[in-house]
């Protein structure tokens, strides 16, 4: 185990290093020229900005990469968990008290490790480029906020998790898998009305003519929703963004402030229409759907593996003799699974990229394509996004088609 471990470890470490190399390589070489067909639109002061900002995140990517490499070998091989299992175990002498304790220490403990990172993302790479908006205690509040939310909501489940381990006997991971589906989709129906305003203000649109297209666009696309708002999104960032949320009776359009500041209304209408297209394509159904059966085989998988001594022992944990092996299960499993994600991922990202082009031909067929296109080159444009990324990177990461492909299938001319 110990040495199938490290090679997938050093062929995803590997791979992610030449993805990110190529990207870099690839966008520096095409910064000091605006692709022919955007050169009525895009200037070469933006152009350039855009790369500076890819090639800034994927360097601090390679940082990141490095840095949770290393946990992840010092959680594993290299102790550390085996010796936080061990000390707790003196504290606690076992049970589920232990276990809890263990899965909100590493929780604790690795999160700290992590924070340093998102601090320099927000204060330093986004303040660079003028994308920060947020002060200091606003980010220490919503890290405070997250922090309680992650208490409320994870100890709870995760407290029930482990009672279905040790006391449903061997099918207890179909038993958890149904309730942990049931869970997320609660969230789904939760989130919008209850957690999601407890960060950010959400008022009602008020712009009457908007409010009219809005509902012109969503009676003709023939939905409904509770409600249209404005979430306060400027406070954060200068990116922008609009989405349709919720399920069931809780669905709401909302869109950034931002978002509004920045586009024309016939191109909010665009905007909206290609999220309706996701609607309106079963997507976000399909992917419910996928999350469900990749979750299930996961389940299936922790629920043969944790019951294998080389399982924790490979990966540098030694097993309580008398007291359940749940908590470090789920640790080692959910530290180790995202290796074997990164060599599937490519599947994922061609089918979101799919949707995408989905989303934009209903958008042109309800809205306008001139109206869809103008709004997309101003998004790109505002939050930087590169015109030219490397193809195979777009392959592997890429949950959106660049510019180029989009746009492409859009035939009307541009606006200018």
């Amino acid at each position: 185990m110990t040495l199938a471990f490290a090679l997938v470890l050093t062929l995803s470490l590997l791979l992610k290093l030449w993805l990110t190399s190529r990207q870099v390589r690839h966008v520096a070489g095409h910064r000091d020229a605006v692709p022919a067909e955007f050169q009525s639109q895009i200037s070469l002061e933006a152009h350039q900005k855009a790369a500076r900002y890819t090639i800034t995140k994927a360097q601090f990517g390679v940082l990141e990469l490095a840095w949770g490499t290393a946990l992840l070998l010092g959680w594993t091989l290299l102790g550390g968990l085996d010796l936080l299992n061990q000390g707790l175990a003196v504290v606690f002498s076992g049970g589920m008290t232990q276990q809890l304790a263990l899965l909100g220490a590493f929780m604790l403990i690795n999160g700290l490790l992590e924070l340093p990172f998102s601090v320099y993302q927000t204060f330093v790479i986004e303040q660079r480029f003028g994308f920060n908006k947020t002060t200091r205690f606003l980010w220490f509040q919503d890290l405070l906020k997250s922090s309680v939310l992650s208490v409320v909501l994870g100890l709870p489940v995760a407290a029930l998790v482990l009672w279905m381990m040790a006391a449903t006997g061997a099918w207890w991971w179909l038993w958890t898998w149904c309730t942990w589906m049931g869970f997320n989709l609660l969230m789904l129906v939760l989130y919008p009305s209850w957690i999601a305003p407890w960060f950010n203000q959400f008022k009602p649109l008020e712009n009457p003519e908007l409010q009219s297209r809005v509902n012109a666009l969503m009676s003709k696309c023939g939905f409904s929703a509770k409600g249209f708002y404005v979430m306060d999104g400027s406070r954060r960032s200068a990116h922008a963004n609009a989405y349709f949320t919720g399920f069931g009776a809780s669905k709401r359009v909302v869109f950034y402030d931002t978002l509004l500041a920045q586009l024309s209304p016939a191109e909010v209408d665009a905007v909206l229409a290609h999220e309706l297209g996701h609607f309106k394509h079963k997507h976000i159904v399909k992917r419910i759907v996928s999350m469900f059966a990749i979750s299930l085989l996961g389940f299936a998988a922790l629920g043969w593996i944790s019951q294998q001594a080389w399982f924790y022992t490979g990966l540098g944990v030694t097993p309580n003799l008398d007291s359940a092996n749940d908590a470090l299960a789920l640790l080692l499993f959910a530290m180790t699974a995202p290796l074997v994600a990164t060599f599937v991922g490519p599947l994922f990202s061609q089918l979101s990229r799919q949707h995408e082009f989905e989303a934009d031909a209903f958008a042109i067929a309800q809205t306008s394509g001139a109206d869809l296109r103008s709004a997309l080159l101003k998004l790109y444009k505002d939050n930087a996004s590169t015109l030219t990324p490397d193809p195979v990177y777009v392959k592997f990461y890429y949950s959106h088609p660049p510019a180029s492909e989009r746009l492409s299938r859009m035939a009307v001319p541009a606006r200018t």
